[in-house]
Order: structure tokens, then sequence, then C-alpha cells
């Protein structure tokens, strides 16, 4: 039986500069028998099949490019998470392909790669990834590092720092209301019990709260 595997695509564009048009292509599937794999890829339709080693299971498609492509200046790689490949473009020009398939039809194993994918309007601003290496290393949500970091730093720095700060200042503040309230009621310092100030308005009520109500 022959499965579909997830293909992710994302694309760029130049008007100017050839080796600005490319598709990026990502295979995921995993652990792939390098004996097995068959890639063919002409100017105008692109062919893939390998078995994986961990399921044994045949993962294969094959479908027309929307547009053509240049398959000598066009690269592929192969490492053990994933099958990737960066097809030139072969017409030089700004619009991006509206999909990756010839066909106006939907194929629910081709999806979007959201990690290297820009919009037509901000791709000049966005990082080319044309070395296949570096590629296959960003592949997936890893790649976002950084936003990891920072959020590691907030919740260290943010929140960490400032629940310290805010039990600090609640003690000290919880000792002199504490104080203050003993004063007023009467008690001394000896009276408070280790609960702090969590609980002394309603233990010390309870306690100087009977000879009022007996002298009444």
């Amino acid at each position: 039986m022959t499965n579909r595997p997830e293909v992710l695509w994302a694309q760029r564009s130049s008007e100017t500069v050839a080796d600005k048009n490319i598709v990026y292509l990502t295979v995921n599937v995993p652990d792939i028998d390098e004996k097995s794999l068959k890639y063919v890829l002409t100017p105008t339709e692109i062919t893939f099949e390998a078995e994986a080693k961990t399921d044994k299971k045949v993962y294969a498609f094959s479908f027309p490019l929307f547009g053509e492509v240049d398959t000598e200046a066009s690269l592929s790689k192969l490492s053990t998470r994933s099958f990737t490949a960066v097809l030139r473009k072969k017409d030089i020009k700004s619009e991006y392909w509206p999909r990756l398939t010839k066909d106006k039809v939907k194929l629910p194993f081709i999806k979007t790669d959201f990690s290297k994918w820009a919009d037509e309007d901000e791709q000049d601003g966005a990082p080319l990834d044309e070395d296949i290496g570096g590629m296959g290393d960003m592949g997936g949500m890893g790649g976002m590092g950084g936003m990891g970091g920072m959020g590691g730093m907030g919740g260290m720095g943010g929140m960490g720092g400032m629940g310290g700060m805010g039990d600090m200042g609640m003690g000290g503040m919880g000792g002199m209301d504490f104080s203050q309230m003993m004063a007023s009621m009467g008690g001394g310092a000896g009276d408070a019990g280790p609960s702090g100030g969590d609980e002394p308005a309603d233990s010390d009520s309870d306690d100087d709260g009977p000879p009022p109500l007996e002298n009444v």
C-alpha cells in the first residue's frame, strides 16, 4: 500500500535575480531507506517514492508543477528526518506561483511551510535559505529558538522576580499592619503565632471579642 507523505512548500521570486526564483520542498518522511529512494524531477513534473526503515511503509506522490523549473540548477538532499529540495523556477519574474501544482485541485498532503514562507510583498526582508544543508537544519518550528529564549527570560525575569519582590513586600507590610493592629487592641508582640499575617484578624478578634460583649 502506498501512503502520501506530508509535503511542505514555500517560495521566493525575483524579476532580476535567478537565484531568488525558487521553491522550497520538504517531504516529511523520517529514516528513509536511501536504496529505496526514487526522486525524478523534470522541467514540468516531480515524482517521489521511498520506503521508511522504521515502519516499512512506502510513501509516494507525483504531480505536474505549476510552472517550469530548471532541473540543472535545482538541488536536493536526504537526511534522517526528511527529504528536502530547492527547485529553481525557470521564468524570472516577481510574481509568485499561485499554487504548487499545475491543476487547481486541493491535495491534502501538500501544506504551506510557514517556517520558510514569506508573503510576496514582504519577501525582500525575509531570509533566503539557498543552501540545502541549512534548509534541512531549519526544518519545522525548531528554528524559532529565539522565541523560546525570550519566553524563558520573561518567565524568570518577569514572573519570578516580581513574585519574589512581591513576597518580600507583602511580608513587610503584613508585619507592620499586624503590629499596629495588636497595639491598637492592647495585645503584645508575643501573641503573634507562627502563621504571621495569614489569619491575624480572625484569630485576634475571636480572642479579644468576648470581654467587650461580657461588659455589655
